[in-house]
C-alpha cells in the first residue's frame, strides 16, 4: 500500500464516498424521501462502507484493516440488497437502479481486491 498515508488516499474509500453521495441524493427525493425506515437503512449501509474502510486503516495493523474491509464489503452487499427493495417498491426507476447497482458492485470488487492485497502483504511479513 505504497503511497497511502491517510484513509482519504484509498481508492476504495473515495469510490465508497461517491456511492454514499449518490445514495443521499437518491433518497432525498420523491416517495423514497417519505419512507423513513428504508431511507435510513440504506443511508446507514452506504455510510458504513466508507466508515469501516477509514476505521480499519486507522487501526494501524493489517489484521484489523482486513477485518474492517470484510465488514465494509458486507455493508456493500447489504446496500445492493436494499437497491432491490427500493426498486421492488417503486422508489427507483430501472436506469437509476442499474446505475446504483453497478456502482455498488464496483465498490465491492475494489474492496475485495484491497482486502486480498492486505492479506498478501500480511502473509509475506
Amino acid at each position: 500500500m505504497t503511497g497511502i498515508h491517510r484513509f482519504e488516499d484509498i481508492i476504495a474509500w473515495n469510490k465508497a464516498r461517491s456511492l454514499e453521495k449518490n445514495i443521499y441524493e437518491t433518497t432525498r427525493t420523491g416517495s423514497f424521501s417519505k419512507d423513513h425506515d428504508l431511507k435510513t437503512q440504506i443511508r446507514r449501509a452506504a455510510v458504513s462502507i466508507m466508515s469501516n474502510i477509514a476505521e480499519g486503516y486507522e487501526r494501524g495493523g493489517p489484521r484489523e484493516f482486513k477485518q474492517f474491509l470484510s465488514i465494509a464489503k458486507a455493508s456493500c452487499a447489504e446496500l445492493r440488497s436494499q437497491h432491490y427493495v427500493a426498486a421492488d417498491v417503486g422508489y427507483l426507476e430501472d436506469n437509476r437502479f442499474h446505475g446504483l447497482l453497478k456502482q455498488s458492485e464496483e465498490v465491492g470488487r475494489i474492496i475485495g481486491g484491497l482486502r486480498a492485497s492486505v492479506q498478501t502483504t500480511r502473509s509475506s511479513s
